[in-house]
């Protein structure tokens, strides 16, 4: 398993760690349980971090120096995929290993999984997790578009990957007609939720851990970036405070490496504008742990992103009996039952992303049916699920794995 840019076991909400952390992180740990031995493979950003931490006896996150052994934009990690690569080839030799499969993530694994692939002849399967063209289509300034070079690798991986995963439809008809894939070789299979950690709770008793108080809350929670529309939502927070509808917005994420004039800052100022000083909450990375009780405790969460391949927040919310609106964008499109687990908006909507908010808020018995239907249809979605589908994928390009779907807990 390669996950280059990013570890899977980071605190999320970063710059750089979202929902791809999650997914490698639990879909690891899921087939490892089924037996299946996992080494997943990123850079090291800390030198003081082990440069192995074992998951489950069968899975394990392996730490590789590759250029300065901290935090790097993902443009520069690309400077360092040679070493990378030598340091994964390295390990395999020093310790007499043989990986009959290579699964990457990103565009920067899929780059260093072909290269891989050339010198051990084993199979790749890629998960792009975002795509750079998707991305600019919807940039809202010349800084936040993807480097052409992002773009041409990316095309090369889908043109040469064994088989692709993607999350949603709509991922595996754009990479069919804007990078040429052939869609028989790519599989939908849909993001999934711990559902053991991510549960329905007491609002009250959630509250009062976080020490909230009283009043309406509605939470976000992910990356702090340009693509997420956060702007938008502040927005709407300002025209529903404007209107008397007194609420609070938390926002979980961002990362203590973000620089003081980066897009949280002027998130901040913006907040300052609308004078929301009072009313917006930057909270900062949690563990997951926490983030339960954060979804637990919130009327609404609201994915107001321009983009989602999936949304992983949006399965989360709603296994918390959180109801979710956001954008139709994107994998959220279905990911999100419009009016039955949550609201779907036009992205960059502010007025109709504070319709929906100030409807929910307004309707206590709504966001509970809301609320309930989330929790059966995240259910749906459980990671034994996830690793099960992926695994009948192995199989199809290793028939050994086969052996290890007896194990599937899916339908436990």
């Amino acid at each position: 398993m390669l996950s280059v840019h990013t570890c899977p076991l980071a605190a999320l909400g970063g710059k750089e760690t979202g929902g791809m952390n999650v997914y490698v992180r639990e879909l690891s740990r899921e087939l490892g349980r089924m037996g299946v031995e996992v080494d997943i493979f990123t850079r090291s950003q800390n030198a003081a971090i082990p440069r192995v931490v074992e998951m489950t006896e069968t899975a394990r996150v392996i730490h590789l120096p590759a250029g300065p052994e901290a935090p790097l934009p993902r443009a520069r990690v690309h400077d360092h995929l040679q070493e990378f690569l030598d340091g994964v080839e390295a390990w395999r030799i020093a310790r007499a290993a043989d990986y009959e499969l290579i699964h990457a993530h990103y565009w920067l694994s899929g780059a260093v999984a072909l290269a891989l692939r050339e010198r051990w002849g084993v199979p790749v399967i890629q998960m792009f997790h975002t795509l750079g063209r998707l991305k600019n289509d919807v940039a809202r300034a010349p800084r936040d578009r993807e480097p052409a070079l992002r773009i041409a690798e990316e095309a090369r991986i889908a043109a040469s990957a064994d088989r692709i995963v993607v999350a949603a439809d709509v991922e595996r008809a754009y990479l069919a007609e804007h990078y040429g894939a052939d869609p028989g070789r790519v599989a939908v299979i849909p993001c999934g939720v711990d559902t053991e950690l991510f549960s329905p709770g007491s609002r009250a008793e959630a509250r009062a851990a976080l020490r909230l108080g009283e009043g309406p809350v509605v939470l976000y929670a992910g990356r702090i970036a340009p693509i997420k529309g956060l702007d938008t939502l502040l927005d709407a927070v300002a025209r529903l405070r404007d209107r008397g509808r007194r609420l609070r917005l938390l926002i979980v994420g961002g990362d203590a490496d973000e620089p003081l004039d980066g897009h949280e800052a002027e998130l901040r100022r913006r907040a300052a504008r609308l004078g929301l000083r009072d009313a917006v909450s930057f909270v900062g990375a949690q563990p997951q742990q926490t983030l339960r009780a954060y979804y637990v405790a919130a009327d609404a969460t609201v994915l107001p992103s321009y983009y989602e391949s999936f949304g992983m927040v949006a399965l989360e919310a709603m296994a918390c009996a959180s109801p979710v609106i956001a954008s139709r964008v994107g994998g959220l499109a279905t990911t999100v039952r419009d009016g039955v687990t949550g609201f779907l908006v036009p992205d960059g909507d502010a007025e109709a992303l504070a319709g929906r908010l100030d409807m929910v808020l307004g309707d206590p018995d709504l966001g509970w049916r809301v609320g309930r239907e989330g929790v059966r249809w995240a259910a749906r979605h459980r990671w034994p699920c996830v690793a099960e589908a992926i695994c009948r994928e192995y199989a199809r390009l290793e028939p050994r794995a086969r052996v290890h779907l007896a194990a599937a807990r899916c339908q436990d």
